[in-house]
């Protein structure tokens, strides 16, 4: 059987601290995306989204993208790419225009969106998304769509995501040299966003709170809209390498009893409790643990507690954050939690402590004939990269992928290629 043609597949690349994931999706004549293949490989040379050694992460790159190929059946030319890490910063901005003709018209909303990404930017800076709020016809808030409508000034507010030019270019330049293309850079959380919020809580207001290995990445959306973003350098391999050190185990050892015993909340797990995960050395009497006769029992209860400590300050830090933003009284939907983490046994507990707010666990929506395979947080970024490219349908998308000239920051990226190769 032939391989399948190129030109309905879009093709998201997650590039995380523990994995590198590739999801091939196909457009039906319905505009609908079908997942039809799955690469994914452990990441090597990656650190909290950032490259740490390029020929490592090229090979993890190739061979997921090799995976992802054998099982679509299909030759990958190009991918969407994520990014995150702490380098990523954004700002709410405003823009303003007159109206050519007394009519809202679609350059209109182009240029006072252009406008409001006009700002002083350092020399190592590139903006990744502006993406519009709402628009103000003629002092009229709150409007979302102002195509075709009557006024002589709009005003545009943008949320503006940018990111480490350097961060950025040593992705592209690692897919580059795998023989692929970049169609877009997409920030982790709206990626992740796409994948698992609903239309009704972007509306109604909620946070959703990503997890993966090296980063907690956060998104808050409020009337539909996209108001704050954020990412802490902290997350799930941190909560490993607490139990590695405490338990005094290789991480590979400790990531395995995390997942295999781990809670997020000592109350949840009996102190008396028979099981014990492992037998540790004493470290007071080495001679005597030598001879055989002392041994100190780690029990699930001092796991969890282990792992407890570090969750509840990662997840203080998400709250701290979400304050900061002044939008926390206003996430009528609460908390949504997605990542590989988020499956910790007892954290939605431990969040709706911290919170107090209700919280939801976020499982990635896609129509495919693996949903039970992709039925997991662990793939609702990669998942959403497929989706967001394929779905953009409001005005930031308009500057951002429509704009005359093209993509400004894919241009950006192309032009820097071919100027240095």
């Amino acid at each position: 059987m032939g391989r399948k043609s190129n030109n309905n597949l879009i093709v998201g690349l997650d590039i995380g601290t523990s994995k590198v994931l590739v999801i091939v999706g196909e457009t039906s004549a319905e505009g609908e995306t079908e997942i039809i293949g799955v690469g994914h490989c452990p990441a090597r040379g990656l650190n909290q989204g950032e490259i740490e050694n390029m020929e490592d992460a090229v090979a993890s790159i190739r061979h997921a993208v090799e995976e992802a190929e054998l099982m679509a059946n299909c030759q990958i030319y190009s991918v969407c790419a994520g990014i995150t890490g702490s380098h990523v910063e954004s700002l709410n901005s405003h823009g303003m225009s007159a109206t050519e003709k007394n009519e809202v018209t679609k350059h209109d909303i182009s240029r006072s969106i252009h406008n409001a990404r006009a700002m002083a930017m350092p020399s190592d800076r590139i903006i990744l998304h502006a993406l519009p709020q709402d628009f103000i016809i003629d002092k009229r808030e709150g409007i979302r769509n102002p195509l075709g409508m009557s006024g002589v000034r709009l005003d545009a507010r943008v949320h503006i995501v940018t990111c480490s030019a350097s961060a950025l270019k040593n992705i592209c330049k690692c897919i580059r040299r795998c023989g692929l293309e970049v169609d877009n850079v997409i920030l982790d959380p709206l990626a992740s966003s796409e994948a698992v919020l609903t239309k009704d809580e972007m509306n109604q207001g909620v946070c959703l709170v990503d997890i993966g290995e090296g980063t907690t990445d956060i998104a808050i959306y409020i009337g539909g809209s996209l108001r704050h973003t954020a990412v802490i350098p902290y997350a799930g391999q941190y909560v490993t390498q607490d139990v590695s050190k405490v338990l005094n185990l290789s991480m590979q050892d400790a990531e395995d009893y995390k997942k295999r015993y781990g809670c997020a909340l000592g109350q949840m797990v009996e102190q008396n409790e028979e099981q014990v995960v492992l037998e540790r050395e004493h470290p007071d009497d080495q001679a005597a643990v030598r001879a055989g006769y002392r041994r100190e029992p780690i029990t699930r209860h001092f796991l969890a507690t282990v792992i407890e400590s570090r969750l509840e300050e990662i997840m203080k830090l998400v709250r701290k954050e979400v304050q900061f933003s002044g939008l926390e009284h206003r996430i009528g939907a609460g908390v949504v939690l997605t990542g590989g983490t988020a499956q910790t046994d007892g954290l939605l507990v431990l969040v709706e402590e911290v919170f107090h707010l209700p919280v939801r666990l976020g499982l990635p929506d896609c129509r495919s004939g693996l949903s039970s395979v992709l039925m997991n947080p662990t793939f609702s970024t990669g998942i959403g990269l497929s989706l967001y490219s394929q779905s953009r349908s409001r005005f930031g998308d308009v500057v951002d992928s429509n704009e005359k000239g093209g993509n400004t920051l894919v241009s950006s990226i192309r032009n820097w290629f071919r100027d240095s190769f």
